[in-house]
């Protein structure tokens, strides 16, 4: 997804990114899991909770903040 890069990262706590894991990806915070993979899952009809039985190590509550991350940036970048 190409809005990732726009969505200012840094300022949700639920992620990380170091550029010697995963090719440098953001990912679930303490996981190998890039957030991409949050979203290309919802665009192929998984649910949040069938995302987190999919991916150990993520947590529901992981998943939601980064969705509400994504909401308030998006607003903002609306704004």
């Amino acid at each position: 997804m190409s809005t990732q890069r726009e969505l200012g990262w840094a300022g949700c706590t639920e992620v990380e990114r170091d550029p010697q894991r995963v090719s440098g990806a953001w990912v679930f915070r303490g996981t190998r899991i890039p957030v991409a993979a949050l979203f290309e899952n919802l665009e192929d009809g998984i649910t949040l909770a069938e995302f987190v039985e999919l991916f150990p190590g993520v947590t529901l509550e992981q998943a939601r903040s980064v969705l509400e991350h994504i909401a308030r940036s998006t607003a903002a970048a609306l704004a």
